[in-house]
């Protein structure tokens, strides 16, 4: 497995085929990324274990979303077992994820406990006064340091499942193979960025206007879940494009694995 440099428009050519994978088969992707957040939702209401949980299974959850956009590309219907692929590759690489799974929680967990002492937020926070913390300047400043100091583990962590996974390499090597794939193609990155960017505004400002012509701000509250939802999976169905376009095997060919690894 190698790194493979590509031109900065590939980045918009990895939105297209998320727009396009999902568009193949809409209600297979939704449905996947659905189901992810409502396990992600239920084990986050245990309280501290399950919120442990939560962001454990996110390396997985990852992991599963993409072999299902590999699966939806080659126009096969990705079945919900496709979610557990990383569960069924063999010991060695389940507890390779596993333990990228302990390492994205702690780092996870360490950037908002940094992020709450820098900016201690108000005293509170009962429903009355959660308007008043979401306002708040310390909120909003803790916001923005937790965005920023995010930044570099999703960097590490974006293809790292995949690297484990597909490739066998241990969760040390994959978190640094993909923090070097997203340096080396920077270019490629912010295009993919700023494209996903534009597609979430353009549907925002549909949304509201749809909204307001049918029913004012009550309404446009009542489509702008499901719609950020949706968005979201159309998101997630693009992340295989930039695994797959970023490495290459010893014979120069792209992975095109199913969701079991070999």
């Amino acid at each position: 497995m190698k790194l493979n440099i590509v031109p900065a428009r590939t980045g918009l050519t990895w939105v297209k085929l998320g727009l396009k994978t999902f568009a193949g088969q809409p209600l297979a992707m939704a449905g996947l990324f659905f189901m992810y957040m409502a396990a992600a939702s239920v084990l986050g209401l245990v309280p501290i274990v399950g919120v442990v949980a939560a962001l454990a299974i996110v390396p997985a959850a990852t992991l599963g979303l993409m072999a299902a956009s590999a699966e939806a590309s080659r126009g096969k219907f990705p079945m919900p077992s496709i979610l557990l692929s990383a569960f069924r590759a063999g010991q060695q690489r389940l507890r390779a994820m596993l333990t990228l799974g302990a390492l994205y929680a702690a780092a996870c967990l360490l950037i908002t406990l940094v992020a709450g002492l820098i900016f201690p937020l108000p005293a509170g926070g009962k429903e009355a006064d959660m308007q008043t913390v979401v306002t708040s300047p310390a909120f909003q400043q803790s916001m923005m340091l937790t965005l920023l100091l995010y930044l570099p583990v999703s960097v590490m962590f974006w293809h790292a499942p995949a690297l484990v996974h597909w490739h066998g390499i241990t969760p040390a090597k994959s978190l640094f193979f993909s923090s070097v794939a997203i340096v080396r193609n920077l270019p490629a990155y912010l295009v993919y960025g700023f494209g996903w960017l534009a597609v979430f505004m353009i549907a925002g400002l549909l949304v509201t206007t749809l909204g307001s012509l049918l029913g004012g701000p009550e309404m446009i509250g009542t489509i702008m879940l499901p719609t950020a939802l949706i968005m979201a999976s159309m998101f997630f169905a693009s992340l295989y494009f930039t695994f797959r376009d970023s490495f290459v095997d010893d014979n120069g060919a792209t992975p095109e694995s199913p969701g079991d690894a070999p």
